[in-house]
């Protein structure tokens, strides 16, 4: 990474593919700065203002800014030409040139694949999200996911991840050490803290006005062996995520859902056109992606241990006889306690990992 990376960045004309054709002719940004304007505007067909821009160095003082910036919050900048930049983003023919960090570069680099989905995920959908990273704990060592942090399918895709002790990505729509939603900002600490990673390409100087979202997830897709699209209606990022990996000859799966649940219309549709190889399992994932690494014991992933439960936990987790989540009154009426006991065993429960409280006081099984 040299300075000359980010001023590219940041020359007034040179957006993400003028940067990439840039690269392309001239091998890195130093050589490209180092180019006299004549060249610049014959063999690159730059116009001449841009060419100028480059000429003059319009960019290096932003750029100087950005490395402070970079400095003072522990953000890694990583350039394309950068051994430590993953190989399958280099892929993609409008990658990022730079790529800002915080955390484990990498995460970026091991066996990624997106879990993406709708901002108004249903149980089903995060049943589904703990079911394919419990599997991929268990059959796909060094593996990653990667989503974008967004309510719904996402949070859940990172939070799954986690429960399981994958490493996970959060590519950002927002210049980093800010988390958006910051809602998720606990979230992100916790990606930090167990091996992921936070990334996006929006340097400090960004103006914020709500276009980067479909941007961003070209970088999921990129970043990705294979996309999983958990749950969407008939639109959505979701499914833009989904043609860029198409795009990028990645693997597009999907998880089917009931033809009459609205959040499932978009997943349904992706598998009925064969946009998208159905997923019920992670194996489904393996094989998909021909992750094939045999049955040894070696090979496999330990399997989170099975939390240690008291008796009473144990015959409350009992009255959770399938994956829909229960109220706090189906749950007094099943098992008979008191509001006081129940509540007791509930928060039990949620620090085991064998429940999660969701809206509405309900709550729902995770093991």
């Amino acid at each position: 990474m040299t300075i000359e990376d980010i001023a590219l960045q940041m020359t007034p004309g040179i957006g993400v593919k003028g940067a990439v054709h840039l690269l392309e002719l001239f091998g890195d940004a130093r050589s490209i700065f180092a180019a006299p304007q004549e060249e610049l505007v014959g063999r690159a067909a730059l116009r001449e203002e841009t060419a100028r821009q480059i000429v003059r160095r319009k960019g290096f003082a932003a750029a100087e800014k950005e490395l402070a910036h970079c400095r003072r919050n522990s953000i890694t900048a990583i350039a394309s030409t950068d051994p430590g930049y993953p190989a399958l983003l280099r892929e993609i023919p409008d990658y990022p040139h730079v790529l800002y960090l915080m955390g484990d570069t990498a995460a970026l680099s091991a066996r990624c694949i997106s879990m993406v989905g709708t901002r108004t995920a249903t149980p089903y959908g995060q049943v589904m999200c703990n079911r394919l990273a419990e599997g991929l704990a268990a059959q796909v060592p060094g593996s990653c996911i990667v989503s974008g942090l967004a309510f719904g399918i996402d949070v859940a895709a990172h939070r799954a991840a986690l429960d399981n002790g994958i490493p996970t990505v959060a590519v950002l729509a927002n210049p980093l050490p800010e988390v958006m939603p910051a809602q998720h900002t606990a979230v992100a600490h916790d990606i930090l803290d167990h091996g992921g990673a936070l990334v996006t390409e929006l340097h400090s100087q960004t103006r914020q006005n709500g276009t980067a979202y479909l941007a961003r997830n070209r970088i999921i897709a990129g970043l990705s062996a294979g996309c999983v699209v958990i749950e969407s209606p008939d639109s959505g990022g979701s499914l833009v995520t989904a043609q860029y990996a198409d795009d990028y000859n990645r693997a597009v799966m999907a998880v089917p859902g009931r033809v009459t649940d609205r959040m499932s219309a978009g997943t349904n549709h992706l598998i009925r056109n064969r946009k998208a190889q159905l997923v019920l399992t992670a194996g489904d994932i393996v094989r998909e992606l021909m992750w094939d690494f045999g049955t040894a014991p070696a090979l496999l992933r330990q399997k989170p241990a099975t939390p240690q439960l008291t008796p009473d936990e144990a015959g409350l987790l009992g009255c959770f006889r399938t994956d829909d989540p229960l109220t706090v009154e189906a749950l007094t009426e099943s098992c008979g306690l008191n509001p006081g006991e129940l509540a007791t065993l509930l928060v039990g429960l949620e620090l085991a990992g064998a429940v999660r409280q969701l809206p509405g006081n309900r709550y729902m099984k995770l093991i």
